[in-house]
């Protein structure tokens, strides 16, 4: 098996896109050797842990909503190009995110972790869903086979809020200053949004290779 680690943070628009199109990749090569870990990193570490007006929000960071339909611009088309209908109207507030990362790693000790990153996104891009919201996280942790009552006590707990800020600040020390960062075998970074084409690619290198050391 071959690492790859996703840094992303659920609120990322990208890294939802990224991940459909990574997933294209895997559905035509499903002998992959990829092993998948999600890290955190957050797009907004200022945030308000209530979050913020999704209205407010777009006028601070685009100066408005003519700004920020310039700046989804891109985004939708991407996002139908890679067969996503993103609910962005439905969206009222934009969460700050610590929890919903606390989530995805206690989803990785349980096993769940891609189906409660995957489920993050659903909630947040199509269903207009707080993300930051306890009830709201520990619906997604029992729709993954987590248990929802360990995670309820666990979000209202400090637990491993200082790992996830660690992890966070780590990636930002290492350069990487947005998401998705796609991380293969633990030296190879892949930014962005790539085209499936190009994970076939590196799937299929990687493949090649035990067979190649094989003949040696």
């Amino acid at each position: 098996m071959v690492k790859l680690d996703i840094i992303s943070d659920p609120i990322c628009p990208w890294c939802y896109i990224g991940k459909t199109l990574l997933d294209k990749a895997l559905a035509e090569r499903p002998d992959h050797p990829f092993e998948i870990e999600w890290h955190p990193f957050q797009l907004n570490p200022d945030m308000p842990p209530e979050g913020m007006d999704r209205h407010v929000y777009l006028e601070k960071k685009f100066g408005g909503q003519e700004g920020a339909a310039r700046a989804y611009a891109p985004i939708v088309e991407a996002a139908e190009a890679a067969g996503l209908d993103l609910n962005l109207a439905g969206i009222k507030r934009t969460p700050n995110t610590l929890d919903a990362h606390r989530l995805i790693h206690w989803a990785g000790i349980e096993g769940r972790q891609m189906a409660v990153a995957m489920a993050l996104f659903r909630a947040y891009f199509h269903e207009g869903r707080d993300i930051a919201d306890h009830d709201t996280l520990a619906d997604i942790a029992d729709g993954a086979e987590m248990d929802a009552a360990v995670v309820l006590k666990l979000l209202k707990s400090d637990a491993d809020l200082e790992g996830i800020h660690k992890k966070d600040a780590g990636f930002r020390e290492m350069g990487i200053t947005g998401v998705p960062t796609f991380i293969v075998a633990g030296k190879h970074a892949v930014p962005g949004c790539q085209p499936p084409e190009l994970w076939i690619k590196v799937i299929d290198e990687l493949n090649n290779q035990p067979a190649q050391a094989g003949n040696g």
